[in-house]
Parts: structure tokens; C-alpha cells; sequence
């Protein structure tokens, strides 16, 4: 019997792709699109680099040290600076100052826009409906400390137009800015002014997108006014809601420019009066460029990020169960 040859072993075909060598993949054109891409982009990354990332990851740094701005020695403490924070009472007074500040501004500020947008979008067919809306958003595209200075004569309490409304209606007068009652509900008063229009324009390219069938069936079925707005106009527009919320009380937890500006000058200092309006943005301001403890600023820095990052996620599990996504 004859033995069957060995089958000679199959060639590697060197024109298949999965048998190329590095260099026959080699693409001058692709590698020089490439680089001009990352080009263009690395100016971007640049600025992310040393004004974002380099900035947080130092804070991140001196939060665990205690770090002299004077002096290139550090020594690394642990837990201490969080520890003294905990038992500073002003830490605490700051602490419910933005709770309360975010607590009213927020919604206030998210139904205001989502009326506002509902007003809006009723009278879009009316000749002069575009200039409303830019008058809408002017307030929101307007330097906050330029407004804010506007505003610190509105709240004067001898001469400001607050006051003057409040006596033309047989109301009495108020303080203000310079009440320790009325300072931080004057600043909410100024903030849901200047943010609101941004919010009303979310609303209305909310609202842009409903589908127009199903209004028409809704009314068809007999659903009109209040009933077609709270069981069909309000989920659908759920995603953007949450997204305004969401927007708005990161926005408000970081709260700084009007504070500073609106409570400064004649009325104690930025944060009064007696700590009345000092949210724990502009503590963290006031240590670190006042009295120049820039380790418990940073702790306080990481404590803040903490809980917008914390009431992000809560927002974020309860938007799961209530927000309906078409």
C-alpha cells in the first residue's frame, strides 16, 4: 500500500488583511488627518488641562494637607481639615443657608419658566410673540455684577424701587438687604429673575417637540385645558423637566457673583447681614482669599462636590421611576 503524502503546510497569504504587517497598514494620508485632528483639538485640551484638571486635582491635593500659600512646605494632616470644618458653626449656618437657598429658588424658578413657556408657546402665532421671548432671555445674558449693582438700588431701603411699589399699594416697607429676614430671600428675588429666562427656553424646545398627533387625540378624547396639560403635556415633556431641575440646582448650589455683590459694601460685608446670606460658595471664597486658608477651602471645595454630586444621583434615581422617555 502507498503511504498518502504529508500535506505541504498552506502558505500564509500575505495579501490577507489578517495577515498584513504593520507597515503594509501604514496610511500617510490617514496618520496626517489624524494629527491634524489632534491638532485642533489640543488647544482645547490644553485649557481643560490647566485651568479644570490640573486646578481640581491641586485641590484634591492640599484638602489632605496643611499647605501654606507662603511657603512650598506642606505637611499632610489626614482628616483634620474636615474635622475642623464639622465643628465650625458658621460651616453649619452656610451649610443651611444654601439648603435654604436651593430649596426656594429651584422650584420657584423651574415653575416660573415652565409658565412663562406655556405663555409663551400660546401666543407664538401673535405678531411680536419673538420679541417677548428675547425679552424673556435678555435678563439671563446680562453681566450678573452689572445687574447686581442695579438691583442694590431696587433694594434700597430709602430711595429703592421695592420700597416705593410697596408704599404706592399701602404695604409696609422693608428692609431688605440690609435684614437679616429679608437679605437672602432679596438675593432669591434677583437670582430666579436673571436665571429664569435661560430655563424658559429649555421649556419651549421642550415643548416644540410634542407630537402633534398626540395632542390632537388627547383632544379628540375629550382631555382639554389642565387635564391634557397634567396627563399628557407634562410627561412628555418629563426629560426636559428633570434637566431643568437638575441644571438649576447645580447652578444654585455654586452661587457666588450676586451674593458677593448684592450683600457687600454698606450692609457688612459679602454674606450679611450676621451671616445671613454667606452660602457655603462664598465661605469658601472668604477662607481661601481672606484669610487665606486655602486647606480648609479646599475641604470645603471637596464637601460641596460631594453633595451636588449626591443630590445629582438622588434626582437621577427618582427621575427612573417618574420620567416617561419617548
Amino acid at each position: 500500500m502507498y503511504r498518502q503524502a504529508p500535506a505541504e503546510p498552506l502558505a500564509l497569504d500575505q495579501t490577507s488583511p489578517r495577515h498584513h504587517r504593520w507597515w503594509h497598514a501604514w496610511d500617510p494620508a490617514g496618520v496626517r488627518e489624524a494629527l491634524v485632528g489632534y491638532g485642533l483639538v489640543l488647544p482645547s485640551l490644553l485649557v481643560f488641562l490647566v485651568f479644570y484638571y490640573a486646578p481640581a486635582m491641586f485641590l484634591l491635593y492640599i484638602a489632605f494637607f496643611h499647605w501654606n500659600i507662603f511657603s512650598s512646605a506642606s505637611t499632610f494632616v489626614g482628616l483634620r481639615n474636615f474635622r475642623i470644618l464639622l465643628q465650625q458653626p458658621i460651616f453649619w449656618q452656610s451649610l443651611l443657608n444654601t439648603g435654604y437657598y436651593v430649596v426656594v429658588v429651584v422650584p420657584v424658578t423651574t415653575l416660573l419658566a415652565l409658565a412663562l413657556a406655556l405663555l409663551l408657546r400660546e401666543v407664538r402665532h401673535i405678531r411680536g410673540a419673538g420679541l417677548s421671548q428675547a425679552l424673556v432671555f435678555l435678563p439671563h445674558v446680562t453681566p450678573v455684577v452689572a445687574t447686581s449693582i442695579i438691583w442694590v438700588w431696587i433694594f434700597d431701603p430709602n430711595f429703592g424701587l421695592a420700597n416705593f411699589v410697596l408704599h404706592a399699594l399701602h404695604l409696609p416697607q422693608l428692609g431688605w438687604l440690609s435684614s437679616v429676614h429679608w437679605a437672602l430671600p432679596s438675593v432669591m428675588i434677583y437670582t430666579v429673575w436673571h436665571s429664569v429666562g435661560l430655563y424658559t427656553v429649555l421649556f419651549l424646545a421642550g415643548l416644540a417637540t410634542l407630537p402633534k398627533q398626540v395632542l390632537e387625540a388627547a383632544q379628540i378624547d375629550g382631555a382639554r385645558g389642565w387635564l391634557s396639560f397634567r396627563r399628557v403635556v407634562l410627561p412628555l415633556i418629563g426629560p426636559i423637566t428633570f434637566f431643568v431641575v437638575v441644571l438649576a440646582t447645580i447652578n444654585t448650589m455654586q452661587t457666588f457673583s450676586q451674593i458677593y455683590t448684592l450683600t457687600g459694601g454698606p450692609h457688612g460685608g459679602a454674606g450679611g447681614p450676621a451671616f445671613s446670606t454667606t452660602t457655603d460658595s462664598l465661605l469658601i471664597y472668604q477662607t481661601a482669599f481672606l484669610y487665606l486658608h486655602f486647606s480648609l477651602a479646599s475641604a470645603m471645595s471637596l464637601i460641596l462636590f460631594a453633595l451636588i454630586l449626591a443630590i445629582t444621583l438622588a434626582q437621577k434615581l427618582l427621575a427612573d421611576r417618574m420620567v416617561f422617555y419617548r
